[in-house]
């Protein structure tokens, strides 16, 4: 007797209210302290907070002598801010620049009323040997070097029909994750904490565009932001130059900074005013233009930076499948050809197959279903899906020239898988 699945509950999924949904920032009242008149959602940054230093030059001045000049040589990239100058938002304390997982809610699963109502398995049509001479005709057409003899003078012995079942269990869930972020603040809205508490992470709306695709989209988390002087540039809006590390000015890499070149002429080794820095020795830096200092890159030359935590929804699709076909045709070939759809049912959480007359499909099902359950921990299962799929495959047995051969018809496409076939002009290999 069939061991009936244990009960769930039904899932109850977090709403959030209407003003968080797509991520928007909310418009801050009219009269927040710093907003100039008729822009009452704009805040502007005021001086810098406890713990940044004063705006002013930082790291401008060269270092030491010139550097080889390199054209190559790679930028180097913007830092975060540490972590200690950033907010302490309720509900984020772990949050850091590197993206941070957060667990699904707890939530009860849908399966208290029962498996719902499957109807009858039906059979799938059988080929009959007129079919199969006219598929291996087909195949034999594909393939140039394969000669037709066998097709017009083969007879056929016997056709093995039988059926393969091809179970796929889709299941389509959502993670979330939170980092903090920072951009070039330029005037925009500024939504922070002095506008009420910060959502969780999965009190957020959003929505997959799509079910069952892989998907990924980026939010501002709701009253998290604060302007703050960029930590690279400490608001100057310039750094020194890695390239010439300020001197503005970097060695000639083609006389060494002698400013002379070694030439052969007429079996001499001769000098002259090397040709690239006009027997200067130096050239004049190709970032910074001789300046010394290049934009900075953190706030892109703005002073300051809009600092926000950023939260990541990904939507994802999880696919296990188990195949039952027991001739020796390739279990893959399965998954690349059309059959009839035994059932197919979709639901926040599916019952494991019980009534298909394979036992095979049946424990599979309940295998993977069971699985699904519990592989995904750090994500929340939205919509699970699975079905059946017979196609119908037939062993063709057949002489020719007093020797017999096997092939396979299989599929509604009546595909041919023929590794044995008699008549191949080269040593070709079909898979």
């Amino acid at each position: 007797m069939q061991e009936a699945p244990p009960s769930y509950d039904a899932p109850s999924f977090p709403s959030a209210p209407p003003s968080y949904g797509g991520g928007a920032p909310q418009a801050p009242p009219p009269g927040y302290p710093g907003a100039p008149p008729g822009q009452p959602g704009v805040a502007f940054a005021g001086p810098p907070q406890p713990g940044y230093p004063s705006p002013g030059p930082t790291n401008t001045g060269p270092t030491g002598p010139d550097v080889m000049d390199n054209p190559g040589m790679a930028e180097s990239l913007p830092s975060a801010p540490s972590l200690d100058k950033m907010d302490d938002i309720g509900g984020y304390s772990g949050t850091s620049f590197n993206s941070v997982a957060a667990a699904p809610p707890a939530y009860e699963e849908a399966l208290q009323q029962g498996p719902p109502e499957r109807g009858p398995i039906t059979s799938v049509p059988v080929i009959n040997e007129e079919q199969a001479r006219e598929a291996l005709q087909q195949f034999v057409s594909q393939h140039c070097c394969y000669g037709k003899g066998p097709v017009r003078q083969m007879t056929f012995r016997d056709l093995k029909s039988s059926s393969a079942f091809h179970y796929m269990l889709e299941t389509f869930s959502e993670s979330r994750s939170t980092t903090w972020a920072y951009e070039p603040f330029v005037g925009q809205a500024i939504d922070g904490p002095q506008y009420g508490p910060a959502p969780g992470p999965w009190d957020i709306q959003a929505e997959p565009q799509v079910k069952f695709q892989d998907a990924e989209k980026h939010l501002e988390v709701p009253h998290t932001a604060s302007v703050k002087p960029c930590h690279t540039c400490a608001g100057v809006c310039r750094v020194r130059c890695d390239h010439c590390h300020g001197n503005g000015r970097t060695i000639c890499s083609t006389c060494g900074g002698s400013g002379r070149e070694q030439y052969f002429h007429e079996g001499q080794h001769r000098h002259r005013k090397c040709n690239y820095c006009h027997g200067d020795g130096r050239l004049r830096c190709f970032r910074c233009q001789g300046h010394g200092q290049v934009p900075c890159k953190s706030c892109n030359a703005k002073g300051q930076l809009k600092c926000y935590i950023k939260l990541t929804i990904k939507w994802k699709k999880h696919m296990d499948d188990h195949i039952v076909e027991r001739t020796s045709l390739p279990d893959d070939l399965i998954r690349s050809v059309s059959g009839q759809t035994a059932f197919e049912e979709e639901a926040p959480l599916v019952w494991a197959v019980t009534h298909f007359p394979d036992q095979t499909i049946n424990q599979a099902s309940r295998q993977l279903v069971d699985r699904h359950r519990t592989a995904y921990n750090m994500e929340r299962i939205l919509l699970q899906r699975h079905r059946v799929r017979i196609v119908p495959v037939t062993e063709v047995i057949s002489n020719y020239k007093g020797k017999d051969f096997n092939y396979f018809v299989f599929g509604f496409e009546n595909i041919v898988h023929a590794p044995d076939y008699p008549a191949k002009c080269c040593g070709c290999v079909i898979l």
